[in-house]
């Protein structure tokens, strides 16, 4: 027995004969034929008595049409609601993210401004926090995905999609001395005030080991925690820094340039899951967004 036998039996009893049952359903007449005496086989029952061509319907029938209707109607109903959960209108009512803090003033924003038109009643909570930080929200499934810096070794629990990288760079201000150099090594700091992010971190260390190979004393202006702020403290001329590219694109309408440091390294960044976890469609739209936005940024950056 299936949905479209039920159809049959609910038309024929509205319009009283197979002729008109067949245009309604788009059917020929003998394909509601077909259905008919497939459902009287499939239920064991004679559901409509034939006289001179004329399909009489029995009590029975009766009786199990008005079931058949409140099936057709729940089968509708199903499909309705999976349509809504493929188009957001239903389904998850919160999207959790965790982005750096540096995404917060212009990144995130341009994300989430299609999304939140295609999915109108999904609300999202985004966590502004740093690589390890979001790394453990994630690991402990606080937060559907999260977007950090990639770094060794990644906790356990966790599955890692590589969407971008970034490159090191100089961060000046426009019109600096410096920046008619094509690219900066630490000796060309010498007594420039560095604006520098946060101690103890792995890409921090590594940048005080260049200086330290180069004999080369930092002379160290503003210790900060964000890229954001990093790039807007270079912007009013307090110093240079030294970030991922990445980041630094994120600021292009501040009025800053940027040249290679070398020696050049590489970050890679990152969409991570919650291992052996399956996200919600909503969910998976918004990580399609970020990527999207990345996608923009770095052409941005490149033209």
């Amino acid at each position: 027995m299936n949905f479209r036998q039920l159809e049959v039996l609910k038309t024929l009893l509205a319009t009283g004969s197979t002729i008109a049952t067949a245009k309604s359903m788009g059917l020929s007449q003998s394909g509601v034929s077909r259905l008919l005496q497939q459902l009287e086989t499939d239920l064991q029952l004679r559901l409509f008595d034939r006289d001179k061509g004329r399909l009489i319907p029995t009590p029975e029938a009766g009786i199990l049409a008005r079931d058949a209707e409140t099936i057709l109607l729940g089968l509708n109903r199903f499909s309705g609601l999976a349509e809504d959960l493929r188009s957001g209108a239903k389904g998850p009512e919160l999207v959790r993210v965790g982005l750096p803090s540096s995404m917060w003033e212009n990144f995130a924003p341009a994300m989430m401004t299609d999304f939140v038109r295609d999915y109108p009643s999904v609300r999202i909570e985004t966590f502004f926090e740093t690589t390890s930080n979001i790394a453990r929200l994630v690991e402990q499934k606080v937060i559907d995905f999260g977007f950090l810096r990639h770094e060794n070794p990644v906790l356990p629990g966790i599955d890692m999609e590589i969407v971008a990288t970034g490159t090191s760079v100089c961060v000046l201000p426009e019109g600096h001395k410096l920046a008619s150099l094509k690219e900066i090594h630490a000796k060309d700091l010498r007594g420039v005030p560095l604006i520098l992010i946060g101690r103890q971190r792995p890409t921090r260390m590594l940048l005080d080991q260049t200086f330290s190979r180069e004999a080369v004393r930092q002379n160290v202006k503003i210790e900060t925690h964000t890229n954001s702020s990093a790039c807007s403290y270079v912007a009013h001329g307090l110093g240079v820094a030294i970030l991922s590219s990445f980041f630094a694109n994120l600021y292009q309408h501040l009025p800053i340039v940027q040249r290679p440091f070398v020696p050049v390294t590489t970050q890679e960044f990152a969409l991570a899951t919650p291992s052996g976890t399956s996200a919600s469609l909503a969910a998976k739209a918004l990580m399609e967004a970020l990527k999207r936005q990345i996608e923009i940024s770095q052409k941005s950056a490149a033209g």
